[in-house]
């Protein structure tokens, strides 16, 4: 998740963040059951006024969500916009590292000054950003006029950063198709689908909601599984994400990939110029190890632009917790599901991929 980009800061302008002939959002937006809500506002303290599920799917959401889905649902897509979609801790910061020095001429010096949220902005953070949690942030960085008016921006919409970005824009998403543009794929724009197994998903995302205040969570990995496997998590159902990804992976402007593929190392410079071809960008064989070597996990760790030591600074993103970037790895969650939780993890697997033809690369 990330900040505002400083550089939009006396950006009012709505008029290119969404359709001129903005459509109704065709979905019905309801609470989340009163009892449950409560526990989930004990567990998760950054949110303090509750979850929304979202039309049949019930995509589940905080209550910021509601104040933007349509503008969501209606943003303007250019012909030569390039999204990065995924369910969230699917190679999603990696991927947009990647995608954006190929399409940029491998420009590493810019990506170095450059944060990624900059370069790249996530399309709904601000939703993710409660008023009250943000108050705090104000109060904690009061004595600093640099950082104060760096937490007042956070919460700024990128939908309209994105409407004054001029040329081509990088755009990151974990929102659904179905709650996406319904033109995305019809307008010539690139996009790229990642999907990653459930379990190291899940994994990564219980790091990432223990280190975002903004999520707040203070619970353990078995509760949190729990919310995950029930669809109260953001961006859930999780299947559904995938499988609305999977059943479009066909289409000439999406490119689908596993991430239990592209992070092998010995299949790496073979995805990145998969990925390189896609964006019709084609580099000598020297160029590609060069960005191999950039996006090793080792090295990616210690990549200050994606990071977000910003956040860090801010008091936003915890440093007493595992950095945003992680291990990286395939098969990290066997830490931690114990043998009476996998099994349970193996039957909502199984169960939700009876009757599909999608197949991950490993889920062992």
């Amino acid at each position: 998740m990330s900040p505002i980009p400083k550089y939009i800061e006396d950006v009012t302008a709505e008029k290119e963040g969404s359709n001129g002939d903005k459509k109704a959002f065709p979905y019905k937006i309801t609470k989340v059951d009163a009892e449950v809500n409560k526990e989930l506002l004990k567990y998760f303290t950054g949110e303090r006024t509750g979850f929304v599920q979202v039309g049949p799917k019930k995509w589940f959401f905080p209550s910021g969500y509601e104040r933007d889905a349509a503008n969501y649902y209606n943003f303007r897509v250019r012909p030569d916009d390039t999204f990065v979609v995924t369910f969230p801790r699917s190679g999603t910061t990696w991927m947009q590292e990647m995608v954006w020095l190929l399409a940029n001429d491998l420009n590493y010096e810019k990506a170095a000054k450059t944060q990624l949220e900059d370069r790249f902005p996530f399309l709904e953070f601000s939703s993710f950003v409660h008023m009250e949690t943000k108050e705090e942030f104000l109060r904690e960085n009061a004595y600093d006029e640099e950082k104060y008016q760096e937490v007042q921006l956070i919460d700024y919409p990128a939908w309209k950063i994105l409407g004054e970005i001029p040329g081509r824009r990088f755009i990151k998403t974990h929102l659904p198709f179905s709650l996406l543009p319904q033109n995305l794929l019809q307008v010539g724009c690139k996009v790229i689908y990642i999907a990653r197994n459930p379990r190291d998903v899940a994994v990564s995302f219980y790091h990432l909601n223990r280190s975002f205040r903004t999520q707040g969570y203070i619970g353990d990995f078995p509760r949190y599984w729990n919310y995950f496997e029930k669809n109260l998590q953001p961006w859930t159902p999780y299947w559904e994400h995938i499988k609305e990804g999977w059943s479009r992976r066909n289409e000439a402007n999406l490119l689908f990939l596993f991430y239990e593929d592209i992070n092998k190392v010995v299949n790496l410079i073979d995805s990145i110029k998969t990925v390189s071809n896609f964006l019709g960008r084609k580099y000598s064989d020297s160029e590609y190890e060069t960005l191999a070597e950039h996006l090793d996990i080792h090295n990616f760790r210690r990549n200050k632009s994606v990071n977000f030591d910003n956040l860090k600074r801010l008091g936003i993103l915890v440093s007493s917790e595992e950095g945003f970037v992680r291990k990286g790895k395939n098969g990290g969650w066997k830490d931690y599901f114990d043998e009476q939780l996998n099994a349970r993890a193996d039957r909502w697997i199984e169960e939700n991929l009876k009757g599909t033809d999608l197949k991950f690369p490993s889920l062992s």
